[in-house]
């Protein structure tokens, strides 16, 4: 596992858990330190190790998953160096956006790669994204989907290899139209998470938009599409607003200043009750 931040540590936990030994490395020794601590308590029983040489940590590795920064310079320079180290193994990126053919592009072995994106938090999500590149093998795409199921994740196949994959473009074209909502003046920001939170939000975790557009009957469906999709937005570009915002530093919870003002203890109340939610919606 390279790269010991939020996911990555948590994602080696889930794999230990299950059996498998990890190597848990990273750049920066003190964040790899924290980690393991984080990594461990998530698998008292399991073999989780430290190494800060990324050659050594992947040396003897059979697959090989990157979760560092979503830079495609430094994601294609971890790459070369972990297939130099490690000839055979399937290397994954976690990356939520980036094609796995740009990262793998003109690396030896190239049809041992796939995209591999788990969701966060990785410990409670149970879809991880597999992700086909354009010279991924077929064997490759098995053996990533036969890993996570025997970590007790469910693998979804994505058979080509588009930016943000499946989850991301669903979610961010929703996004889109909400962040458009709010710059044209339809509604403030907290109209918009009232609504979807207490709309379709209480319906998605039972019935997907296909499953609804059936039951609602395709014949409604496309009289609506027909009045509604010319007024929402379709810019091929970030929303002038949300560029605005983050080049005035209001970053939301991190700042404490987005859309929404995020007092002090804010952020971590919000990450609390994200986190008992989807573990009761998983439960049931």
């Amino acid at each position: 596992m390279v790269g010991a931040g939020l996911m990555g540590r948590r994602i080696a936990g889930v794999i230990a858990r299950s059996g498998l030994p990890v190597v848990l490395t990273d750049s920066q020794p003190a964040v790899l330190d924290s980690a393991l601590s984080e990594a461990r308590s998530m698998a008292p029983e399991a073999h989780i190790v430290g190494e800060a040489d990324l050659a050594a940590a992947v040396a003897n590795a059979d697959l090989v998953i990157e979760a560092i920064v979503e830079d495609l310079d430094a994601k294609r320079a971890l790459f070369a160096a972990a297939r130099t180290a490690a000839p055979e193994a399937l290397l994954a990126s976690n990356s939520s956006v980036i094609p796995i053919s740009r990262i793998a592009e003109g690396l030896a072995g190239a049809h041992r790669t796939v995209g591999m994106h788990w969701w966060n938090p990785p410990d409670l999500i149970p879809i991880v994204e597999v992700i086909r590149g354009d010279q991924t093998s077929t064997e490759s795409m098995d053996t990533a989907c036969e890993v996570m199921e025997y970590v007790g994740k469910i693998p979804v196949r994505v058979q080509r290899d588009v930016p943000g994959f499946v989850g991301n473009r669903l979610q961010h074209a929703l996004w889109r139209e909400a962040i458009d909502l709010v710059a044209s003046g339809v509604c403030d920001a907290e109209t918009v998470d009232l609504v979807v939170r207490n709309t379709i939000g209480l319906r998605l975790a039972a019935m997907g938009p296909i499953e609804n557009a059936d039951y609602v009957g395709l014949d409604l469906t496309l009289a609506i599409h027909d009045q509604v999709l010319p007024s929402i937005n379709s810019d091929p570009h970030a929303s002038p607003l949300l560029r605005h915002k983050v080049d005035s530093g209001e970053l939301g919870a991190k700042s404490g200043q987005g859309f929404l003002t995020w007092p002090a203890g804010s952020r971590d109340s919000a990450a609390d009750r994200l986190a008992a939610h989807i573990s009761q919606q998983v439960k049931t």
